[in-house]
């Protein structure tokens, strides 16, 4: 059987992509147009022309762009900020007894909550204001990637660490030269996982008196029952989601090539 080559399975996983986003699609229009349901949920033809239409015409005070750029601005500043902070805390947990004794047992006892469970809390401590949004978006993030680096930084191989140390490297020479590279996987394995648990809390960060973006877009249309709108909130939170993804799975492939041509 031939090997195919890298530009092939990229056409080939574009392709299946495109086929069965196609058949998703195609079923979800046959359902709406040949049984009842289609009463209560619209089909995608007029959420793709709502969609399109919302691109021009405002929702609220501003278009689709605007909404989306809003959600885009709060996920970015607050996932920045989770990121950096998981990071940090990953390694030193990872890496220093002491710490990991300390945080460990608090990241733990803390990550299961959801964001949304958090929405009284963020009210008391911020009010009806943005840092309210952006507390629940770093809490989405930064658990995920603290657990995430703590793991890569626990999976170098020992015996690595004490040859290196055998032959005289200090620990600033242990972490640029073993610890980050070993873990470098690990870090990007949490961040995409955390910038799509970032943009799926989004609607939750929302919903604390927000007057603009893709989750008002949703909490707006429940209020006045409409469900095209719904819908077309749900379709942009979905699809901007997957091209942030597919930007972070980028970035690990250009910056870990080294690792994937390892393996």
């Amino acid at each position: 059987m031939r090997t195919k080559t890298p530009a092939q399975e990229r056409r080939d996983k574009i392709v299946y992509g495109v086929l069965a986003v196609g058949i998703f699609v195609g079923f979800w229009y046959a359902v709406t147009k040949l049984t009842d349901f289609g009463q209560i949920f619209p089909d995608p033809i007029t959420i793709i022309a709502n969609i399109g239409d919302k691109f021009i015409n405002p929702i609220g005070k501003a278009t689709l762009t605007g909404h989306i750029l809003v959600s885009l601005r709060r996920v970015m500043l607050a996932f920045t900020v989770a990121a950096a902070s998981g990071i940090v805390i990953g390694v030193t947990m990872g890496w220093y007894p002491v710490v990991e004794a300390v945080f460990k047992p608090v990241i733990e006892f803390l990550r299961p909550i959801p964001p949304i469970a958090w929405i009284p809390i963020s009210i008391l401590w911020y009010g009806f204001t943005e840092m309210s949004k952006y507390f629940l978006i770093f809490l989405a993030s930064f658990f995920v990637v603290a657990i995430s680096v703590y793991s890569g930084v626990k999976s170098v191989d020992p015996m690595l660490i004490r040859a290196a140390k055998m032959l005289g490297a200090k620990d600033n020479q242990l972490f640029t030269s073993i610890i980050i590279p070993s873990t470098v996987p690990y870090i990007f394995s949490g961040l995409q996982v955390a910038l799509g648990n970032s943009w799926a809390s989004i609607v939750a960060a929302e919903m604390v008196q927000s007057n603009e973006g893709v989750g008002w877009i949703i909490i707006t249309g429940q209020q006045s029952s409409n469900m095209i709108q719904i819908v077309t909130g749900i379709v942009c939170i979905a699809v901007v989601g997957m091209l942030l993804v597919m930007i972070m799975r980028g970035l690990e492939n250009k910056l870990c090539a080294w690792n994937k041509q390892g393996r």
